[in-house]
């Protein structure tokens, strides 16, 4: 972090913010999720089963890569205060909001919701998988589920979905806002990596990090 203090004071044009990994996740998770969604939708089961085990996988190196990964990855560094998160959005609506390089406090709070989310379709998915359809990793639970729990399960993976497409539609509104609010392309940002450092008012968290 230091380092790059060091290059924005010394008028560097970039910072580089997300990194390779943080970036494939992210487009591999939006290709995944609208994949799993249309095939869960056309009954194509094979798909739907196949797509889901490559998010599981890419979710299990997202939660490591928030403990080991690059500074701007890491979970520790889009920690907010609720107090710091309601001035946030005090300050989207008045136009003038924090800049932050990485995940702002209204960012932060969509990522831990998002993975929360994740992590319930995915469990709901591969519970139903066992104990409906008899396959999968967690079959040894199979004989253990009431078929109550096994169709519960089932509802709950057929809902939750729902729930993370209205999540992805607020996630759309708030790159867009945060785009014009900051005159930054994020979306551009997602797929080089890098920030303009020509943008007014750095976090002044990030900068203690």
């Amino acid at each position: 972090m230091q380092q790059e203090n060091d290059r924005i004071a010394q008028g560097a044009e970039s910072v580089k913010v997300w990194d390779r990994f943080i970036r494939v996740f992210h487009w591999t998770l939006a290709l995944g999720f609208a994949t799993a969604f249309v095939s869960g939708e056309l009954h194509a089961s094979t798909l739907h089963v196949w797509v889901g085990y490559l998010l599981c996988l890419m979710l299990a190196l997202r939660l490591y890569w928030g403990l080991r990964g690059s500074e701007y990855a890491r979970f520790r560094s889009f920690f907010f205060s609720p107090g710091e998160t309601f001035a946030y959005f005090r300050s989207m609506f008045t136009g003038h909001p924090k800049h932050y390089y990485g995940h702002n406090p209204a960012g932060a709070l969509m990522v831990f919701t998002m993975l929360v989310l994740l992590i319930l379709i995915f469990l709901s998915g591969l519970l139903t998988l066992a104990a409906i359809d008899y396959e999968g990793p967690l079959l040894f639970l199979a004989n253990r589920v009431s078929d109550e729990a096994s169709y519960a399960f089932r509802g709950m993976h057929e809902f939750l979905p729902i729930v993370g497409l209205a999540l992805v539609v607020l996630h759309i509104l708030g790159v867009a806002v945060g785009s014009i609010q900051h005159k930054e392309n994020l979306v551009r940002a997602m797929l080089t990596g890098k920030k303009k450092t020509n943008t007014p008012s750095i976090s002044t968290k990030q900068n203690e990090n």
